[in-house]
């Protein structure tokens, strides 16, 4: 089973490695989505896999480096795609969340990626 913990977070960003004229090289910036994934068994005790707010608690400082930032200037993240921030949010989290399955970024109400790990 799998359970999820969403949050969202307001940053700026451009794009660097996109070709000459691209809009997404000019500044701008999104209403960014997360999706954190849980996988595991249902603990008998407790009725679940894991308490959300450990997820979150996990997930805080990871939040406050985003949220409302530029987040070229973040390390690991000087050309931040979606998928490189999903990448980047699952380097951070997975020490933390041995049980984390799946990473969920959406950039706008209909782009996004999911980053399993591979």
């Amino acid at each position: 089973m799998e359970i999820y913990k969403e949050f969202t977070f307001e940053a700026a960003h451009r794009l660097p490695n996109v070709p000459e004229g691209h809009k997404c090289a000019r500044l701008h910036g999104h209403s960014f989505l997360v999706r954190i994934f849980i996988a595991g068994d249902i603990d008998p005790q407790t009725g679940w896999i894991m308490d959300f707010s450990e997820v979150k608690q996990v997930f805080a400082p990871i939040y406050e480096q985003l949220d409302h930032h530029y987040l070229n200037d973040i390390p690991g993240l000087h050309n931040p795609t979606s998928e490189s921030i999903a990448i980047w949010i699952w380097e951070q989290l997975k020490p933390h969340l041995s049980a984390l399955s799946q990473v969920e970024i959406r950039e706008t109400c209909t782009s996004g990626c999911i980053y399993r790990g591979e």
